[in-house]
């Protein structure tokens, strides 16, 4: 980027490192012949009494990348490039080799939250075309398999549900074909990640190798991480958290990646002590709940050296809480599904100013701009405006949806984001909300962020969501949903006084929630149009 000061809210990248074009395929071989005998994944099971850490799987990445070929060599003795397969499942080793087999085949996955009932499954199968889906059979009560044999009837493309308990007999099915596997190029659609829905309705985000390759490959980079490194990694493999930062940021640079199976604070600590991890990225409610766990003042962490969230806005008390006690340089992401998915992010040597209140500048080879919602002009440097971004990460549409594609992609390439922002002139931006978001309450603009950022301050406060209530007379008006942190209790009088400390009398909220459960996205985003259907529902009372 030019160290000349911005005057108008335009920012591009630096040129380094520069974009690849080259196919998930060919990270996976090219990490396999660099560290061939170097451990790529530990599947990170929780241990039973008296078991030790040798019960765990591992592959290097010679094994890995066999057993993806195998992978893809199955899929295409049963399907054709170009297909779409769906996985269903948590984090497994065979999802990750889904993954990469998928990628080697020419084909696209669908990825699937393993929290999904019938009728979310239902429509995500049928809108995205899956030919096939491989399913566990139950994962935390949800019976999986049950639910997609009964479900697969109704979905016209559906021709086959896998279990993953039969994943030896599938690969198996495909050891007879000896086709050569088929040539890729790095602008082939290779996955279709369903929105978090934030806002409702999904739609489908159809990536590309080469935008999911340059994101992970970048933000690892930017987050600090040597070769060789080790990673645990928390985030669901169903998002791009998981399946592109992670895993294959991992590969970009032959990392030691531990597979958490799901989120358990206690086991992310026990994995991060046995591994000595260097790095992990987390949604701010995974590392809330790690500091918050008993076992974390005794827990050995010195050999983090990279901590990255992202996923939702991240207070300023909290990041300055992250880097206190976790000891470890942090860094923030921020992005969506649609842009592979990181389109800025700060930097382990900024200010903890820089990364306290800011998400940075613009990711390598990434443009970024801030314009008026109404007039779609570029705003000068300080104005509030909807975040743009452009560049290699930007994924090819939403599946099969012209009118919602053409909505979020101009003419011009800019994704519009829908997210609330201003830069400085260096080009690194801070967030003021979601469009949708934003309280207009008598013809007053409020940012939800600036009340949650001086909530989170409180020590009384675990987690708050500020959300627009309707009202006759206002329009709408300022609804606070706290959760108390341990030990305290939601006392309406005395955050309304602090508040009022700081903010103008139509900003401080005159409603208020106590909540010990947060409806949250599948990437750990608070919901909070659900917030606001509960309540018009009567579900919350006031204080």
């Amino acid at each position: 980027m030019s160290a000349t000061p911005l005057t108008q809210s335009h920012a591009i990248g630096q040129t380094t490192p520069p974009v690849r074009d080259i196919t998930i395929g060919d990270l996976l071989r090219e990490a396999a012949a660099e560290a061939p005998d170097r451990i790529a994944l530990i599947e990170g099971i929780p241990l039973a009494d008296g078991e030790d850490a040798s019960v765990r799987r591992q592959w290097t990445y010679t094994e890995f990348l066999a057993d993806a070929e195998r992978t893809a060599r199955a899929l295409l003795a049963r399907y054709s490039p170009g297909d779409h397969i769906a996985v269903w499942a948590h984090n497994i080793p065979e999802w990750e080799l889904l993954e990469f087999g998928c990628a080697l085949a020419g084909m696209v996955l669908v990825t699937v939250n393993p929290a999904f009932q019938r009728h979310e499954l239902h429509y995500l199968l049928t809108q995205s075309k899956s030919t096939a889906l491989f399913v566990v059979p139950s994962h935390r009560g949800n019976p999986m398999l049950a639910t997609a044999t009964e479900t697969q009837p109704d979905c016209p493309n559906l021709r086959d549900v896998v279990s993953f308990g039969d994943w030896a007999d599938f690969l198996e099915g495909g050891d007879a074909f000896d086709g050569p596997l088929p040539t890729v190029a790095p602008d082939d659609p290779v996955m279709l990640q369903y929105t978090s829905g934030t806002t409702g309705f999904p739609k489908g985000a159809l990536l590309h190798h080469r935008g999911l390759i340059n994101n992970g490959h970048h933000c690892v980079d930017r987050l600090g991480v040597d070769d060789g490194d080790v990673y645990v990694a928390t985030m669901p493999l169903f998002h791009t958290g998981g399946s592109a930062l992670s895993v294959l940021g991992c590969v970009s640079k032959k990392l030691t990646q531990v597979l958490v199976p799901l989120f358990d604070p206690g086991l992310v600590i026990e994995l991060s002590q046995t591994y000595r991890s260097n790095a992990m990225l987390g949604v701010p409610t995974m590392l809330v709940a790690i500091l918050e766990h008993p076992d974390f003042p005794d827990a050995d962490l010195t050999s983090l050296k990279a901590l990255c969230s992202g996923g939702s806005l991240v207070p300023e008390q909290l990041v300055r809480t992250f880097e206190d006690k976790l000891g470890a340089p942090f860094t923030i992401v921020f992005g969506q599904t649609e842009c592979s998915p990181v389109a800025s992010m700060t930097r382990p040597t900024d200010t903890i100013e820089d990364k306290a209140s800011t998400i940075g500048p613009p990711m390598p080879n990434v443009e970024v701009r801030i314009v008026g919602p109404e007039s779609g002009e570029t705003l000068p440097i300080g104005e509030v405006g909807e975040y743009l971004t452009r560049g290699y990460h930007v994924m090819h549409e939403y599946f099969e949806m012209p009118e919602a594609t053409a909505e979020a992609i101009d003419k011009d390439g800019w994704l519009h984001t829908g997210d609330l922002a201003a830069m400085d002139e260096r080009g690194y931006c801070t967030v003021e909300g979601r469009l949708k978001d934003m309280i207009i309450r008598g013809g007053e603009n409020i940012y939800p962020k600036e009340l949650e950022e001086l909530l989170f301050k409180h020590e009384a406060v675990g987690e708050v969501a500020i959300v627009g209530l309707p009202d006759d007379s206002w329009g709408e008006t300022v609804g606070a949903f706290v959760r108390p942190a341990p030990g305290y209790e939601v006392d309406k009088g005395l955050l309304f006084s602090y508040l009022r400390e700081h903010l103008a009398p139509h900003k401080t909220p005159r409603q208020w929630f106590s909540i010990e459960d947060f409806p949250f996205t599948g990437s750990g985003k608070i919901q909070k149009y659900k917030l606001r259907e509960q309540w018009v529902a009567g579900e919350h009372d006031e204080l």
